[in-house]
């Protein structure tokens, strides 16, 4: 018996490096999901071209286009549905997403974020781990919710901090591990080995009660 895959909607607003690691995971069998649309809110991007060459299906939802956030959340919400995604996968979509949107999509929509959260929400994530003199940088990938950056944390990888680091070297090898453990994330999902049960994050069964960590090119688990 083969099993039905997944159906994904990646969210995008630019390069889409992310969204280039997941297509290479979906190719490689790694990940037993179609990527049945990419959208983007930006017109012409690298990603969207991506996607294209991909042979997936490409939406351009112009948010200068619409009155309030609301209502493109709401044209957004439109989109995304006919697809019936079991995850919506935010890759570099550069919105902050209103309460009706996250609702709508409650437990199946996930991001990732450029700093070993909760430390770092927001932007200019590198130059503040720099200047915060710290020693340990990196990648979180996490649920979203209503306040920014803080849904559960599923699993992070950690990034020495080097003395001759700035933060465009220190972003490169952040961003290598996102292409890591953005696609295993979505992957644990898709296969169950992490779901919610009674609005609780479970890994294998059991609340995941601190973040999956790789490190060394392995997962390391709680």
């Amino acid at each position: 018996m083969v099993n039905k895959r997944a159906s994904l909607v990646v969210l995008i607003s630019g390069s889409g490096s992310n969204l280039q690691a997941i297509i290479k995971a979906v190719n490689n069998g790694d990940i037993n999901a179609d990527i049945n649309a990419v959208i983007s809110n930006r017109a012409g991007v690298k990603g969207l071209q991506i996607a294209e060459q991909a042979g997936i299906k490409t939406f351009t939802l112009d948010h200068t286009n619409y009155s309030s956030r609301e209502n493109f959340d709401l044209a957004l919400i439109e989109c995304i549905d006919q697809f019936s995604p079991s995850l919506v996968i935010l890759a570099g979509f550069m919105r902050i997403l209103s309460d009706v949107f996250i609702h709508h999509y409650a437990e199946h929509l996930i991001n990732i974020h450029p700093s070993l959260l909760p430390k770092f929400k927001g932007l200019n994530t590198h130059e503040r781990a720099l200047n915060a003199g710290d020693s340990i940088h990196g990648a979180s990938v996490h649920m979203v919710n209503a306040e920014l950056d803080s849904g559960e944390i599923v699993i992070q990888a950690e990034v020495d901090i080097k003395p001759d680091d700035n933060k465009e070297s220190l972003a490169e090898r952040v961003l290598m591990q996102e292409h890591k453990i953005y696609p295993l994330a979505i992957s644990l999902f898709v296969d169950g080995t992490l779901c919610f049960k009674q609005h609780v994050l479970q890994f294998k069964n059991k609340p995941l009660l601190q973040p999956l960590l790789w490190t060394s090119n392995k997962l390391i688990t709680p």
